[in-house]
């Protein structure tokens, strides 16, 4: 048997085309096996080394397919001989003896066809499954997604792949995200991309068919509390509390109240923004009862006509645009932090200093993780000598906790800072929630989009002492009013200060 097919290797390598076709198909073949072998065993993992294995090897393995006929043409044409001529020139009588299934070449040939179909099928399915997983997409192109891959990693989505927003269902969406893929390669080669990469992604599939695959807006009603912890930057960082009453119901009815009431099903708002950045509107529209929309206008756009702008419909991203690669505000993450004791707040000025440290102006990564150390810890060995071996562990635990804010917010080969990813949850620095509601967008009844705070949520407490405490004299017919008692009750049997 192997004397056989050794002679069909040698009558299809009639020349340097064929020979070198034969070495590429059986060696990236072989190679192949063996990396996708190691990967089976957990041996090699790096996405570097799939993108070799699924799209190097496979390649070779057809161009080697492609070189054998082409030599085996080029070979005839040089000759001027005949296909019979060369088929008596390179094989045996018994290699072209005739049988139930043609001659002995032509099986051979009919087998190794099949082999190779098998074998690319099962190389491109390898390939989609591969390029798929949440390691090749954060990891295959370093320089530029490093920056998603370090903030997915530590996400509220971090065990959802990245194909299950980016990536839509069916053949046609299938094909688009490979045809992008291979325009960002390209760009990532030629360095035509944008630092930073651009938002919104106006290419994610609707959040309909993602978001609401788990999160189901219809369910969302009652009251959700939320505390929110902050220390001011006196010696004591002394811890300052927002408590909330979350109104996350979908719909109450003509009362237009409740966070998600924006995307329920029975609702619906369009709007159209400056230059399809989301950030500033020049129009919204809400639906009414009777089926029409009530149109608000940006009184700010004169000579702007806004029937000229393509509206959104407005749906989970267009407030939840962070909602997996979340870049902190510096005062969030220190915050963040020091509620979990991470930064000790027995370190004198620790909230300011933490502050302080990570804020600075450094020029790179690297110089930027030192100059973090080299700030907060310079600080204490200057005003509190005695600290550095009474507190040494808190100090350098508060440095590396410190260190990881950094690392995951700031991308300098990126052109990423503090800020350069807004987020629209909530509405600090006047965007998110107030990029509707303000008193700019008017209707034609001279009416604007209402922008009372109770809307959302009732405060229970607002930059406080204690988790709750109302600002002013309650009013004690409302409705936030009566549900104090009890929400104050069962915060305080989980609550420890």
């Amino acid at each position: 048997m192997y004397d056989k097919y050794k002679r069909f290797i040698r009558g299809v390598s009639v020349n340097w085309y064929g020979k070198l076709g034969v070495i590429l198909t059986t060696s990236s073949f072989v190679t192949f096996v063996v990396l996708e072998l190691t990967r089976l065993l957990g041996l090699l993992t790096n996405a570097y080394v799939g993108l070799i294995t699924y799209l190097l090897f496979p390649a070779l393995f057809v161009l080697g397919l492609l070189l054998v006929p082409a030599g085996w043409f080029s070979y005839k044409k040089s000759t001027g001989k005949t296909t019979g001529e060369l088929l008596n020139e390179r094989f045996t009588e018994e290699d072209q003896q005739r049988g139930i299934f043609g001659t002995r070449v032509f099986r051979t040939v009919l087998l190794l066809t099949i082999l190779n179909v098998l074998f690319m099928l099962g190389a491109s399915s390898q390939m989609l499954h591969f390029m798929d997983t949440p390691n090749f997409c954060g990891t295959a192109c370093h320089s530029v997604m490093n920056p998603e891959w370090t903030t997915y990693q530590v996400s509220p989505h971090a065990r959802v792949k990245c194909v299950e927003c980016h990536v839509g269902e069916g053949v046609d969406a299938l094909v688009n995200s490979k045809l992008n893929g291979a325009y960002q390669m390209l760009s990532i080669t030629l360095n035509l991309y944008e630092k930073p990469i651009p938002t919104p992604v106006h290419q994610l599939r609707p959040a309909r068919e993602t978001c609401e695959k788990c999160h189901w807006p219809s369910k969302f009603y009652g009251t959700r509390l939320k505390t929110i912890t902050s220390y001011e930057h006196d010696s004591l960082s002394s811890a300052k509390y927002t408590t909330l009453a979350m109104k996350i119901d979908s719909q109450r009815g003509d009362s237009r109240s409740g966070i998600h009431w924006h995307i329920d099903s029975t609702n619906e708002i369009r709007y159209a923004s400056v230059d399809d950045e989301r950030r500033e509107m020049i129009w919204v529209d809400v639906k009414m009862p009777d089926g029409s929309y009530e149109r608000y206008a940006n009184k700010s756009f004169t000579g702007v006509k806004p029937s000229e702008h393509d509206g959104r419909v407005m749906d989970c991203v267009d407030c939840h645009n962070r909602a997996t690669h979340i870049y902190e505000y510096p005062e969030n993450a220190v915050n963040k932090s020091m509620l979990a004791g991470e930064i000790r707040k027995e370190l004198p000025f620790a909230a300011r200093q933490a502050l302080a440290a990570i804020s600075g102006d450094y020029p790179d990564k690297e110089t930027g993780l030192t100059g973090v150390d080299d700030s907060f810890r310079w600080f204490y060995k200057t005003r509190y000598p005695e600290l550095l071996a009474k507190r040494s562990e808190d100090i350098d635990r508060a440095i590396e906790a410190l260190q990881e804010i950094y690392s995951t917010n700031i991308h300098p080969g990126m052109n990423i800072a503090w800020g350069s990813y807004p987020n629209f949850i909530g509405h600090k620095n006047n965007q998110g929630c107030f990029r509707c509601h303000n008193n700019k967008l008017v209707s034609e009844d001279g009416e604007h989009i209402p922008y009372d705070c109770t809307l959302c949520h009732s405060i229970l407490a607002y930059d406080s002492s204690r988790p709750f405490e109302y600002l002013s004299q309650p009013d004690t017919s409302s409705t936030d009013y009566m549900m104090h008692d009890y929400l104050q009750d069962e915060f305080m049997k989980s609550y420890q200060p």
